[in-house]
């Protein structure tokens, strides 16, 4: 990444981005350090309540949290909360005149503003220490930016079809399901504020971010050298066209995935077709993946009249040789699903006839389509070169424990495990019952014997099943010491039943039960 041109003064009514001067960066980075303007130390010093109340757009604690004019104190108010800061306090929190020149700051009468969001970041990748970072976006455009991106054509001096988001839902949600793991190359498509990519950097040799907006990979750029990243590239373009024939380890992508009927912000409309842009990644990714590569992505997709979506999607997959693990997260119907958008793009503020006339138009796409209503969720794909490879596609709207990552990885080891062993080799392996697994019983109060056993997992995906008595004694014996041939023919012993019969009925939930994950082969 080298040094660009531009200040962040206005011209023509647009704000371009801060001066990339590596040099000076270092010189802020340190300084932000030197005053704890990091992640636990803005969580120290406006405490759960007022960092909370930022999460919601809510400024007032926080104001009420920093009127000490302490450095931290007084770069929470400059770069979260937005507010106009006396020049001396600036002066003593930072490099006051790098970065009035570089385009950081800007002169106020005796203050000084900021003219971008810079939001202290907790760069954090599962088996490696918590790294501070930085992610840089538009004024308003981060959660809890205290100006809010607001009505209009344009935002804080921006054309609103520009704008560059920071941390949102969307992209924490994707970088804690990302399996993380030493790669040589990855690949952050869509890469807006660089969110992915920062992530992506702790744990790939080279990292190419890609964007069809260039003020997002001028963002990318200022994030990853903010937080001390000079492995990045950046890339201008739509989809996988900046990279040509180029292969990745790990492909990650929060892309611009709303079905809308008009590609008005760069940032979230993906410019065709009902869900196609979502469709055309899951199909060319298979041309981008190393062998044991994974794509990860968040996605909408249409709930069409007439047609199976569990179908429809899998129809994504089929052919590309990827396995695939679709998880729907939300489905709404078509009139919640145009509110939802209609409001992130501050049309409700607007005259009443432009809403109503806009959101007609967004009923008139869906009725168009014969779409009745949009799921909500993640994809993730794997190269794993397998002849039939495993496609599952499912609803899950329960609560997971984050970050699922290392769960998802272990998902896609356990179907490896799974195609390779005939019932045969399932009876003949050993098994170890998974962390935090538990039992319930339920039944009338007083009887004798349960009506159901349900086991439990507390990680992961926190999924339950419903086993019965053979199944709920093979998994409580299941320490990896005997195989579960072995522990089948001790239970039908046990139980005065024919050993082949049994032997003949486990194999289908052996292979629920290690799908799931409640059971994990030894290897």
């Amino acid at each position: 990444m080298g040094a660009g041109g531009g200040g962040a003064g206005e011209n023509g009514g647009v704000i371009s981005s801060p001066v990339l001067d590596p040099t000076r960066l270092a010189k802020l980075r340190e300084a932000l350090l030197a005053a704890s303007f990091t992640a636990d130390g803005c969580l120290d010093l406006l405490g759960p309540t007022g960092y909370a109340a930022l999460a919601r757009s809510e400024a007032v604690p926080a104001l009420r949290a920093t009127r000490g004019g302490s450095p931290l104190e007084t770069l929470v108010r400059l770069f979260l909360l937005q507010q106009a800061v006396p020049y001396q306090a600036a002066a003593a929190a930072l490099p006051v005149e790098d970065c009035l020149a570089d385009g950081w700051l800007r002169a106020d009468g005796e203050s000084v503003r900021a003219t971008v969001d810079v939001r202290p970041y907790a760069n954090e990748v599962a088996g490696l220490p918590s790294s501070d970072a930085w992610v840089v976006a538009d004024l308003g455009c981060a959660v809890g930016g205290a100006g809010g991106i607001g009505s209009g054509e344009t935002a804080h001096g921006v054309a609103r079809k520009d704008l560059v988001l920071g941390v949102g839902g969307a992209s924490t949600t994707l970088a804690n399901i990302t399996v993380r793991r030493p790669v040589r190359a990855a690949l952050d498509l869509g890469s807006g504020s660089g969110v992915q990519a920062l992530h992506a950097a702790r744990h790939a040799q080279q990292v190419t971010a890609t964007d069809l907006n260039p003020r997002a990979l001028r963002f990318t750029e200022l994030t990853l050298a903010l937080s001390g990243f000079d492995h990045v590239e950046v890339l201008s373009g739509s989809l996988f066209e900046p990279v040509g024939e180029r292969r990745f380890d790990l492909i990650v992508s929060n892309p611009p995935f709303v079905i809308s009927p008009a590609g008005r912000f760069t940032y979230r409309d993906g410019g065709m077709a009902g869900d196609d842009l979502c469709r055309s990644l899951v199909r060319r990714a298979a041309g981008h993946l190393e062998p044991g590569g994974y794509c990860q992505l968040l996605a909408n997709w249409q709930h069409v009249k007439g047609e199976d979506w569990h179908e429809r999607l899998a129809g994504w997959v089929a052919g590309t040789g990827l396995d695939a693990w679709i998880v729907q997260r939300e489905v709404q119907d078509v009139a919640q699903y145009a509110e939802l958008w209609l409001r992130d793009g501050g049309d409700h503020r607007g005259p009443g006839g432009d809403y109503l006339a806009r959101y007609g138009e967004w009923l008139d796409a869906f009725e168009a389509g014969r779409v009745e209503g949009i799921g909500m969720g993640w994809i993730t794909l794997r190269a794993s070169g397998a002849e039939r490879p495993t496609v599952r596609v499912e609803e899950w709207p329960h609560p997971v424990e984050q970050p699922l990552g290392p769960h998802i990885e272990e998902w896609f080891d356990r179907q490896d495990f799974l195609r390779s062993h005939d019932d045969a080799g399932l009876l003949a392996a050993r098994y170890l019952l998974a962390d935090e697994v538990v039992q319930e019983q339920v039944g009338a109060p007083g009887a004798e014997d349960p009506e159901h056993v349900i086991l439990r997992h507390n990680r992961g995906m926190r999924r339950a099943t419903k086993v019965d008595t053979v199944g709920a004694g093979f998994v409580g014996v299941c320490d990896g010491t005997l195989s579960a041939g072995e522990i089948v023919d001790a239970i039908a012993q046990l139980l005065g039943e024919d050993r082949v019969v049994l032997r003949d009925r486990v194999p289908e939930s052996l292979r629920t039960l290690t799908e799931q994950g409640f059971i994990h082969p030894v290897r």
